[in-house]
């Protein structure tokens, strides 16, 4: 697989929905993960990222004009032990809750599908990093509606070991805008991790759609010591 541009990749479409970015730094020190929402609606558009422990949470910048909390308010990333996950809905819950039940990530994701916002049935995307004693490697997983019928949900989990310093994956909920939305295809894309913590995020940030993003979350973890160090950007202020 060629790898892209993250930046060209993330720019190429005015409405890639969520996203979520795994990798290694080019120095080869630090797991990379970028989860960054979108929104159309003002009920999407209406939100922040804040700090909930060791992970993130969505909140209503205006409490007064959230309409419907149902599938935009939840916790993005969760830590359990030395596995950091990253997902788009309350799909993180499933997983920490089930995981620390050992089961496994694919497991723990058996017991969900797409999202019932028909018509789009938008994929529920995940990520999951696992880095112990200087060893590192992470998982995604889409689960997304069969060709847009809800009748079938198909699952497809890409995992990845010992990855490459400087190389990472993008997977995102929409291949671009429409009416409905059509649903991510393929393998996540193969894309460059470059620069520090505060290189990456503004790389992000800077390449999202301006009248649709709405908040970035960035983490760099130390794979030698599991220290981390995280960003969030958020459009509301």
């Amino acid at each position: 697989m060629k790898m892209i541009s993250l930046a060209e990749e993330l720019s190429r479409t005015t409405y890639p929905g969520r996203g979520i970015v795994i990798g290694r730094s080019e120095d080869g020190k630090y797991a990379v993960t970028a989860y960054f929402i979108m929104g159309r609606s003002e009920n999407s558009r209406n939100r922040v990222f804040v700090e909930d422990g060791e992970g993130i949470r969505t909140q209503a910048f205006d409490p007064s004009k959230l309409s419907d909390p149902s599938l935009i308010i939840y916790a993005p990333v969760r830590v359990l032990g030395n596995k950091t996950i990253v997902t788009n809905g309350d799909q993180t819950d499933t997983i920490y809750e089930l995981m620390d039940k050992q089961q496994t990530f694919e497991q723990a994701l058996r017991t969900r599908e797409f999202e019932p916002d028909a018509p789009n049935y938008t994929p529920r995307i995940s990520g999951i990093m696992h880095v112990e004693n200087g060893s590192y490697n992470y998982a995604m997983s889409i689960l997304k509606s069969n060709n847009g019928s809800p009748d079938s949900c198909n699952r497809f989990t890409f995992a990845y070991e010992h990855p490459a310093a400087g190389e990472g994956h993008f997977i995102h909920t929409y291949m671009g805008d429409g009416d409905p939305l059509p649903s991510f295809e393929g393998e996540p894309v193969l894309v460059d991790i470059s620069g520090d913590i505060d290189t990456f995020t503004e790389r992000v940030w800077n390449n999202l759609n301006q009248d649709n993003k709405v908040s970035l979350f960035v983490r760099y973890i130390d794979i030698a010591t599991g220290k981390y160090d995280s960003r969030i950007v958020n459009k509301n202020q």
